[in-house]
């Protein structure tokens, strides 16, 4: 059995003072470690936590600014900034949303869209923004919410801005549009470091004049700082930054040329370019069928969506830069100048035209459109009644290295330049292209075919009215522009835009006086084009085309009535006026239109008429192809006429020989 030690009272009370000396110091300690912890985030750190509190508190709204006015050279306005009402709900204030939305829908329509669009929103946006559920509220729907609103805390209806395209399809391709931002959007601005003036705003351009002048167009984002509290929730505006409004564009367009020159085309598709041969503004620049932009702010339904993109319409297709096609007779201009260049024509160097021409060893005949031929033709001749045979002979003299190296100094095979986003450079085929793409060689027939703008050449009309403008301008090339001016939002300064000379041509003046007047006499009684440009008050510039778009076998004819409206020619027409002084070039290409005599030439007639005498016909739409017969041509029976056959159509360049 253990004993038990007895402890004085003197030993009891130095283990108590111990124990009470070990949790004084361990009290210390604790409160040494605290006060050390106080002094290293209330001194120390005092900056870095100050400005944490102080963005929990404050917190950076952007203000997006208005959006720069598009205006033609008239200061008619093409696109502005119209105020409408929306619908918008701030997620922290309106609790469960989607309790919210069945409510709302009872009071207004909200489609599924509406609502696919706003769930998007909402994941990119902050708590204490605000995001749209509808747009363009009708004042009866503003009414009824206004009456209701106690109902609905943290929905708002609010005026914002939204672009308005006054013009609609006719202006589309040019001025273009504007669409929601997008992730690629997003990341293009991060790359290019305009991320932050983006904030807040929901639009960019993505078309035509809103897409190239961008930039200038969206101004500069202001920004708010907004106290809000621990809920999210605005409290007062502590600051303000305006945003600057985005420059007003004025372009070389003028709306009353370019309303008549889409309304000209009718039912038909295709494009026209007219420039002033002075600067290279672009007067007009239509591209048929259009559409409207205005439907791109919203969501687009399905229907409307499958109309824009029929397979033989195209209206979203800007045919002017990216229609791609065989540029036909227009080309004999250019080949006729190229001829005199280089010394293998002169003005009074003749052929006589059997109507079909014969590679040398060969038993092919290349048809000239008129059966019969045009007997005695000279180089002047052969513009004005267009002869084939002509051309078949002087392509194969030349060759398709000089013809390339020649048509390449007028812009053929290359892109223009103009300032809208989205040009095709068409073609100008030459042996090496063909090795690369086909891995073949290069025909002879293939450079007789290409003398008449056959075969494997492309070109767009934009392309067409930038070489018809460098003959207008005697060798003289500029690259055709849209931008004429901007107007600084902040001083109101107008700052206009220089031409861009791209050079001058060394063509000699005596070439080029022929041609030009060939060119005028193909306009006169005679020529292919002598019924558009009858009682002309002004010496008239042209050429017509014809351009095929399916072929057919050897030894049969073509007869458009036999054959359906989308295998028909395209019908083109090039020309300049005044000859003298050219203040207008011009480039009509329509698809499936027949002649170019018959179809083009007519159009680009009212649409020169309006420019230089300020004459807008009544009747603006021709009729769809009745094809003209072009002065000079022998017309056939339709007995004699051999129909053509499924069997006998054939790819693009199986046939030869066009009617200009």
């Amino acid at each position: 059995m253990s004993r038990l030690r007895y402890i004085t009272p003197e030993e009891a009370f130095r283990h108590y003072r111990r124990r009470l000396e070990v949790a004084g110091l361990s009290a210390l300690l604790l409160f040494l470690l605290l006060a050390g912890r106080l002094f290293w985030l209330q001194v120390i750190q005092y900056d870095h936590y100050h400005a944490m509190a102080e963005n929990n508190r404050i917190a950076l709204v952007p203000a997006p600014p208005p959006r720069g006015t598009i205006y033609d050279r008239n200061g008619v306005v093409l696109a502005h900034n119209d105020t409408a009402f929306t619908l918008e709900i701030t997620p922290h204030e309106a609790g469960n949303v989607d309790e919210v939305l069945e409510r709302l829908a009872t009071l207004i329509e909200i489609t599924p869209a509406d609502v696919k669009r706003f769930r998007r929103l909402l994941a990119e946006s902050k708590g204490f923004e605000s995001v749209v559920l509808r747009s363009r509220l009708t004042e009866e729907e503003v009414a009824r919410f206004a009456v209701n609103r106690y109902r609905f805390p943290g929905v708002e209806v609010q005026a914002r801005q939204f672009r308005q395209y006054p013009y609609a399809d006719v202006m589309a391709h040019v001025v273009g549009y504007l669409g929601r931002i997008s992730p690629q959007d997003k990341a293009r601005l991060a790359e290019a470091g305009m991320a932050a003036n983006y904030r807040g705003s929901e639009y960019i351009g993505k078309a035509g004049v809103e897409a190239s002048y961008e930039r200038w167009l969206h101004g500069r984002t202001g920004v708010e700082k907004v106290e809000i509290d621990s809920g999210g929730r605005a409290v007062r505006i502590l600051s303000r930054s305006p945003p600057v409004a985005g420059h007003g564009i004025h372009l070389h367009l003028d709306a009353g040329l370019q309303q008549l020159a889409a309304e000209v085309f009718g039912d038909f598709r295709g494009a026209l370019v007219a420039l002033d041969p002075s600067n290279g503004g672009v007067l007009a620049l239509v591209s048929r069928p259009g559409f409207d932009p205005n439907l791109f702010l919203d969501a687009i339904d399905q229907t409307t969506w499958a109309e824009l993109n029929h397979p033989m319409e195209r209206p979203l297709i800007n045919r002017a830069l990216r229609g791609v096609y065989p540029p036909g007779s227009t080309i004999k201009p250019f080949m006729a100048l190229a001829g005199l260049e280089l010394g293998l024509r002169t003005p009074a160097d003749s052929i006589v035209d059997p109507g079909y021409f014969s590679l040398p060893g060969s038993s092919h005949r290349y048809r000239d459109w008129k059966k019969d031929g045009h007997g005695v033709v000279d180089l002047k001749r052969s513009v004005v009644v267009s002869c084939d045979t002509y051309y078949y002979r002087l392509a194969h003299q030349m060759g398709i290295e000089n013809m390339h190296r020649f048509l390449s100094r007028f812009g053929f095979g290359q892109k223009t330049g103009i300032d809208l986003d989205g040009e095709l450079a068409g073609l100008l085929p030459n042996p090496e292209w063909k090795r690369r793409r086909f891995n073949q060689p290069w025909w002879p027939g293939e450079t007789v075919i290409a003398g008449i703008g056959q075969g494997y050449m492309l070109a767009t009309p934009l392309q067409l009215a930038v070489a018809t403008m460098a003959i207008a301008n005697d060798g003289i090339v500029y690259q055709p522009q849209l931008l004429r001016a901007w107007q600084d939002p902040i001083t109101g300064r107008m700052h206009y835009a220089a031409p861009r000379l791209l050079g001058r041509l060394p063509l000699k003046a005596d070439n080029l006086k022929v041609v030009k007047q060939a060119m005028v006499e193909v306009m006169l009684p005679g020529g292919t084009a002598a019924a558009a440009g009858a009682g002309a008050p002004y010496a008239f510039a042209g050429k017509t085309g014809t351009a095929q778009v399916i072929g057919i076998k050897q030894g049969a004819r073509y007869d458009e009535k036999r054959v359906a409206a989308h295998h028909r020619d395209h019908a083109l027409f090039i020309a300049f006026a005044p000859a003298d002084a050219p203040r207008i070039a011009v480039a009509v290409m329509v698809e499936n239109g027949g002649s170019g005599s018959g179809t083009a030439a007519p159009m680009a007639r009212k649409v020169i008429d309006y420019w230089l005498l300020g004459k807008r016909p009544a009747l603006l739409a021709p009729t769809l192809p009745t094809p003209a017969t072009p002065a000079g041509e022998e017309e056939e029976r339709e007995d004699s006429v051999p129909a053509i056959e499924p069997a006998e159509l054939q790819p693009l360049n199986g046939r030869d020989g066009h009617a200009g």
